[in-house]
């Protein structure tokens, strides 16, 4: 009996922590989630992919995700840290649009001279506890964003903690213009803090006017959550973002499906696209793209030059943290397509011949 006892009390702290604790963020209201309901995306209280995807892993995957952990790739992370690249920001102010990579899936974009963030994480760790989760490479990098121009505006793609970063966004948000956020994401950023006029809710395909920018949000087969109560509540997708001179996308994180064509018949051509490419695994593999896969997905959307992300920053999955770029590299030069590697920090100029400056940097 009183090993049930502690059971409980020991359950009881743990929700409790889940509950009270801001990191988790917050929930869609009653009355977000009325409006979700006339949403062909949502059922049921929750949203849902365009096709059935499967989010659950049998036992063999299950034991052998547990053999892979103790035996498998040894090159999982960087064997020291990764240097950041002096970060140019005067180019960044600059009215030239740009593009700065922080690894992952985190960057900047200069627009019509409009400074947006899209998954501004840059906290030290990808989960709600410090001493729990992936490690960053590199330094952590919160400091950057004291450096940082005013921004017009945060993109996100979803709440996973990877992409939503509570100490980033309590850092940032008092020198954010606009949060743009799919359905149900704004909970989190009321909760830490974010006025609910600076947030825009969208679902897939809302479009809309932003300064002379048009943005939508576009579909992605992915799912969401942060907690243990709260799988897909809140929606995730990808951004498209067109300038006056750069046709931009970035496709969140998502699984290879028919709806990067769409994406690319309605809104490209792009000019750049940034592809998810990174933490994929066989057992995952309707949530990740492989580097294979997002090549693929960036013909698909009819994109111009492309940038792999989700990687170079964590280690969420069992391959080598190099080989994301490795593979997309090989896979580039057989669709004969222009793949920019920049350096975490360094900034591209969207002019029209795009190249970086340090090719294969991670070698």
């Amino acid at each position: 009996m009183i090993y049930l006892f502690i059971s409980f009390m020991i359950l009881m702290v743990v929700a409790s922590f889940i509950i009270f604790h801001p990191v988790f963020g917050g929930n869609p209201t009653s009355e977000q989630k009325k409006q979700y309901t006339k949403f062909d995306n949502y059922v049921n209280g929750k949203f849902v992919n365009q096709v059935p995807t499967k989010m659950t892993m049998n036992v063999s995957d299950f034991f052998s995700m547990m053999k892979d952990s103790f035996f498998g790739a040894k090159d999982r992370k960087p064997a020291g840290p990764l240097p950041i690249s002096p970060i140019d920001w005067n180019k960044i102010k600059s009215e030239a649009d740009s593009v700065t990579w922080f690894g992952h899936s985190a960057f900047l974009i200069s627009l019509d001279n409009k400074k947006m963030l899209v998954d501004p994480m840059l906290g030290s760790v990808a989960s709600p506890f410090s001493f729990i989760g992936s490690k960053r490479y590199s330094e952590d990098m919160l400091h950057i964003l004291e450096e940082m121009p005013p921004i017009d505006a945060v993109f996100i793609s979803h709440d996973h903690y990877d992409h939503l970063d509570y100490p980033s966004i309590r850092k940032l948000k008092d020198k954010v213009g606009h949060f743009f956020v799919p359905c149900g994401v704004s909970a989190h950023l009321v909760r830490w803090g974010v006025s609910k006029d600076k947030i825009t809710e969208l679902n897939w395909w809302d479009e809309l006017e932003f300064q002379g920018l048009t943005i939508s949000l576009t579909p992605s087969k992915h799912f969401s959550g942060r907690g243990l109560f709260n799988r897909d509540t809140t929606l995730w997708g990808g951004w498209v973002i067109h300038g006056k001179q750069t046709r931009f996308y970035t496709s969140g994180d998502g699984g290879y499906d028919a709806h990067f064509k769409e994406i690319g018949e309605k809104y490209g051509p792009f000019t750049i696209s940034l592809m998810e490419g990174g933490q994929y695994d066989r057992r995952w593999s309707w949530v990740h793209m492989t580097p294979e896969e997002a090549v693929q997905a960036h013909l698909d959307v009819n994109g111009g030059d492309m940038m792999l992300i989700h990687w170079g920053a964590f280690t969420l999955a069992y391959h080598g943290w190099t080989e994301p770029i490795e593979r997309a590299v090989t896979e580039a030069k057989k669709a004969d397509l222009n793949l920019l590697s920049p350096r975490i920090g360094e900034t591209i100029l969207l002019n029209g011949e795009l190249t970086t400056n340090n090719s294969e940097w991670w070698k």
